[in-house]
């Protein structure tokens, strides 16, 4: 690592390294929410409710592929950046290596899998006559043609924002993301005919996707003299312990996606029982979510890196400083974020849709899911902090804790006896509850930190 960024980790005020690092990735993950919204507001263009179911059963297909990105995204960068903080320099570079290998390789055996088994997997995610063509389009393009570049195009930048190259990652996830929006009505809607407007949008991520990855790969060979990072000429030799270290936080990471995902199928579930309404207001609220959401996971991945460097030296009080900042900055956001949700809750709706009855009904969930914002990014910093200092196993369990045992259940049970009030109200009692949990696994964790012998 070369010496600006030796200064970076080691030296610089605390606050200006956590801002040179938060900051373009917390510009990234805005232009992913707006690359994620892309797809199906074109798609919706279109008033087929086909192509809309379609490219709903199949954006399940591609997340699958993008937490295969976080496998070796998220388990290799820690693990490469602990490795340089403790001066294992030699190791970092192989890990790395082998990090970006192991990806290109899963992925193309996930795209031939997807490809042999298609049909059956479309059929068994909810595909009929009216919906398998088109589904069938977007998977081709997206995950069987396009997922060696997805995934390099989402496990490269991760692994360059661990060697402290924060700007260059977010420019690159921004360049591809807005690359896609700009592709989906060329493809949709003038080069393709009618009809296609489903292999277009495919079409138009793949292409954006594999620009990306372009981009990531000519970076790399940029950075090779400066940085551990290396593109691999074989399948490198790692420990272990190194292997055992990089698949026990990259696995649970990308379960986490799941779990996610889990979580809003079954919120979308409860909701329609209650009509077309709920559902619509459900959907504009969550996506809403998205922003301070997205907000507060940028700060979370611009903090990883300096944390992993800093327990890998042994600097614990560098550490916790970069710790108390991101917390301090994230708490700080969420209160604002459910100040002016909760006193704007109509305007904001109104924004999304005309229907009077919808933007009422949208208030109501807003204003009761707002409270939990708080909760729900303390969970999510003290687990990205788990990953950061090689606690996979209890980010992962963590993670089953706050969506399998909490929030599932407490949605069944508030929604059985309150009905949509409960349903409006569950976040908030779940995410409560798990910040609790969490502030009890991060404190006796941070208790055995601060008693180890300093190095």
């Amino acid at each position: 690592m070369n010496t600006e960024k030796n200064t970076l980790f080691e030296t610089m005020k605390p606050a200006r390294a956590l801002a040179i690092m938060a900051l373009p990735t917390i510009g990234s993950q805005m232009i992913i929410l707006l690359y994620n919204l892309a797809d199906t507001w074109f798609i919706g263009r279109t008033n087929n409710p086909y192509m809309m179911g379609a490219s709903s059963l199949a954006l399940t297909v591609y997340l699958a592929v993008t937490a295969l990105s976080n496998v070796f995204g998220v388990g290799g960068g820690s693990l490469m950046v602990r490795l340089t903080g403790e001066g294992k320099t030699d190791d970092a570079r192989k890990v790395a290596s082998y990090t970006v290998a192991l990806a290109t390789l899963s992925a193309l055996v996930f795209s031939l899998l997807v490809l042999v088994l298609l049909n059956p997997v479309l059929r068994l995610l909810g595909a009929d006559g009216n919906t398998l063509a088109f589904a069938r389009q977007y998977v081709l393009t997206t995950t069987v043609l396009g997922g060696v570049p997805t995934v390099l195009s989402m496990c490269l930048p991760q692994m360059i924002r661990n060697a402290g190259y924060s700007k260059e990652a977010g420019i690159g996830v921004g360049l591809g993301s807005l690359l896609n929006v700009l592709l989906d009505p060329l493809f949709m809607f003038v080069l393709l005919p009618r009809g296609y407007e489903v292999l277009g949008a495919g079409i138009a991520t793949m292409l954006s996707n594999v620009c990306s990855m372009c981009y990531f790969i000519l970076l790399y060979r940029k950075l090779r003299d400066k940085t551990v990072l290396v593109l691999p000429r074989r399948i490198e030799r790692i420990t272990g312990e190194q292997k055992k270290s990089l698949y026990s936080v990259g696995i649970p990471a990308a379960c986490s996606i799941f779990l996610f995902d889990l979580v809003t199928i079954v919120t979308n579930r409860l909701t329609v029982a209650y009509g077309d309404i709920p559902l619509a207001a459900i959907g504009i609220v969550l996506k809403l979510e998205r922003i301070p959401i997205n907000i507060g996971l940028g700060v979370c991945l611009g903090m990883v890196p300096l944390v992993a460097y800093n327990f890998g030296a042994g600097r614990k009080e560098r550490m916790y400083s970069f710790l108390t900042l991101s917390r301090n900055a994230i708490l700080c956001f969420a209160c604002i974020c459910t100040v002016l949700f909760w006193v704007f809750a109509e305007p904001i709706m109104s924004v999304f849709i005309a229907d009077r009855e919808t933007v009422l009904q949208g208030a109501v969930f807003l204003r009761g899911r707002c409270f939990a914002l708080p909760f729900m990014l303390i969970g999510f910093h003290i687990l990205n902090f788990m990953n950061a200092i090689n606690k996979g196993k209890v980010s992962f369990l963590m993670a089953l804790i706050r969506h399998i045992v909490l929030i599932i259940p407490i949605m069944l049970i508030m929604n059985h006896f309150w009905g949509l009030t409960g349903l409006v109200w569950a976040q908030l009692t779940a995410d409560a509850l798990n910040a609790v949990v969490s502030l009890i696994y991060f404190n006796r964790i941070s208790r055995s930190i601060r008693e180890q012998p300093a190095r």
